[in-house]
């Protein structure tokens, strides 16, 4: 064999092994980029708590007053896990005036106090909403399915930490949300229920979440029943699973308020 084939194979022989640690270096590279994904993703969804499943305990009242006027009292215990790991309080209440039996408007304020971090990190930031609300509900019925349509502004003002801390900031946001809820009775005393509901930024990112429901209810008496579903709330960046339980008390206070 000429000295030039010799010379000509080990260039081969270069070739191929300068190609070969190329590949494997870019394969290597591409694992250790999916390796960083995963488990970042993994950190993320630990700090937020979007792995867990959630629950949700609340409490509605529709307290009537007069033939036209009720009283709104609401309040909300939210959990990152099963009735423990605190997310977020909410009250609110308001006055609905009801202008027939299918149309109600409201206007009404609300207290939240949130948790934002599934973990308790030394340099936490919680914070404090009060709300103002409208709203307007309509409802009707085709056949057996009770629809109910629900359309709410909302004007909201935000504190963000504690006066001194280095996180502290303050904020005044506005949205809108709708929610389109059907009702079907099974009996006199079991129904489902199941709504979505979308928020809208007035300001920035117009999508703000959307919440899918389903529920199995009771009606215990008249003016009392009770709801357990699940709930799937969707965030631009996360998705939420709660369980919730929801107690729902309608008493005719007319008699109290009545004038003599």
């Amino acid at each position: 064999m000429s000295h030039s084939s010799v010379v000509g194979f080990n260039v081969i022989d270069i070739g191929a092994t300068t190609l070969g640690l190329q590949m494997n270096f870019i394969l290597m590279k591409k694992i250790f980029l999916l390796l960083a994904l995963v488990i970042s993703t993994s950190i993320y969804a630990q700090e937020i708590g979007d792995d867990q499943l959630g629950s949700w305990h609340m409490y509605f009242g529709t307290n009537k007053i007069s033939d036209k006027v009720s009283i709104h009292t609401e309040g909300q215990l939210r959990y990152y896990e099963q009735a423990e790991n605190f997310n977020q309080l909410l009250l609110r209440t308001g006055i609905n005036y009801h202008i027939n039996p299918d149309a109600i408007v409201t206007g009404g304020y609300g207290y939240i106090s949130t948790d934002g971090t599934f973990e308790e990190p030394l340099d936490e930031v919680n914070a404090i909403e009060h709300r103002i609300f409208e709203q307007l509900i309509l409802k009707n019925q085709v056949g057996q399915f009770k629809f109910e349509h629900r359309y709410r502004l909302e004007q909201r003002f935000i504190r963000r930490g504690d006066k001194g801390d280095a996180n502290y900031s303050k904020s005044n946001e506005h949205r809108a949300r709708y929610r389109l809820q059907v009702t079907l009775p099974l009996t006199d005393i079991f129904f489902i229920n199941v709504y979505d509901e979308i928020f809208l930024n007035l300001q920035d990112n117009v999508y703000g979440q959307n919440r899918l429901y389903a529920a199995l209810g009771i009606n215990v008496t008249e003016n009392l029943s009770v709801q357990a579903g699940y709930l799937k709330n969707h965030f631009p960046t996360a998705n939420f699973d709660r369980l919730q339980i929801g107690v729902f008390y309608n008493p005719d206070l007319r008699g109290i308020f009545k004038k003599n």
